[in-house]
């Protein structure tokens, strides 16, 4: 690793957001860290950001210059070279259990709720853009028969709906077609990433950054 005016280089990568269970929060928990002396990349991992004295569950936001000079502050006088982000979030759950019956329920609503409402949206696209007479149009133009609402027409457009749902969902139970992210789970991390920039955010604006120093 470089040096710079005879200092030792310590390189960190914090995540925008680390969960943590404990209530003694130490730099390992919450970043990479990176030195050509082991015994110096030793001691910055275990210096203690922070001790959580809330029992509930809660986020804090920390910025990497009080995460340098606390650092600094312990194991001497290094050149801390930050590659990850200027700020990040300590997501504190101090009671991490596995899912209970209320979890298993709130999963069991949404799915039902996720079914029956694309179920009503493809019903109403149908409906809107007269899907079934437009079928029976067809049906009577290449056959000369009238339909009688259940022909290849309507067979392969319901066969075609669940292609279409699996191929792009990307997902069939626990298997994936290809290994992209199915257009879900982007959408997740979308989400996570705004609540996260937005919680930093917040906390400049109203001045709450946690000081670790």
């Amino acid at each position: 690793m470089s040096q710079e005016a005879g200092r030792t280089a310590v390189y960190l990568k914090a995540e925008k957001n680390s969960e943590v269970h404990q209530k003694d929060v130490f730099l390992s928990q919450v970043a990479e860290v990176l030195c050509q002396d082991k015994d110096i990349e030793n001691r910055c991992r275990a210096v203690k950001l922070m001790t959580i004295h809330d029992a509930s569950e809660n986020r804090y936001v920390c910025s990497i210059v009080d995460v340098v000079e606390k650092i600094q502050k312990t194991c001497g006088d290094l050149l801390v070279v930050n590659l990850g982000v200027p700020d990040f979030i300590i997501d504190y759950r101090p009671n991490a259990k596995e899912p209970g019956i209320l979890s298993w329920f709130k999963t069991a609503a949404v799915c039902l709720i996720v079914f029956f409402g694309a179920a009503f949206a493809i019903m109403t696209f149908n409906n809107d853009g007269s899907v079934a007479q437009i079928f029976k149009n067809v049906y009577f133009l290449v056959t000369g028969t009238q339909s009688d609402g259940i022909t290849v027409l309507e067979i392969g457009y319901s066969l075609g709906l669940v292609v279409g749902v699996l191929v792009f969902f990307n997902h069939f139970g626990k298997k994936k077609i290809t290994t992209d992210p199915t257009p879900i789970e982007v959408q997740m991390r979308l989400y996570e990433d705004e609540v996260d920039t937005t919680v930093i955010q917040n906390a400049a604006r109203k001045e709450t950054e946690v000081d670790v120093s």
